[in-house]
């Protein structure tokens, strides 16, 4: 579902690989009235390009609910230990492209 953007560098793993789209708001909740009320479309829409590796690492760690309520900037995900443990463990992996 997320678009593949360019190769680059990844910010969580820090590996070069292709790199798709990870909304930092899942869009799962932009529906909910709260986020409705709470944020408007540009910020819903904000995200980072990432590994998918590291994509599919958060979504396995936490859910979306998760994801929208603590874990909603490029800071915080770096800074979770759980998520911070695995992204190291990623970027010593070789790169599937």
């Amino acid at each position: 579902m997320s678009k593949r953007l360019a190769v680059g560098q990844c910010p969580l793993c820090e590996r070069r690989a292709r790199l798709t789209f990870h909304h930092l708001i899942p869009r799962k909740m932009h529906r909910r009235s709260y986020y409705k009320k709470h944020f408007n479309r540009e910020v819903l829409n904000q995200g980072v390009a990432i590994c998918r590796q590291c994509h599919d690492g958060i979504h396995r760690f936490y859910t979306e609910m998760e994801l929208a309520k603590q874990l909603y900037s490029l800071a915080l995900l770096q800074q979770d230990e759980k998520l911070a443990r695995y992204f190291e463990w990623v970027g010593k992996q070789s790169i599937k492209v």
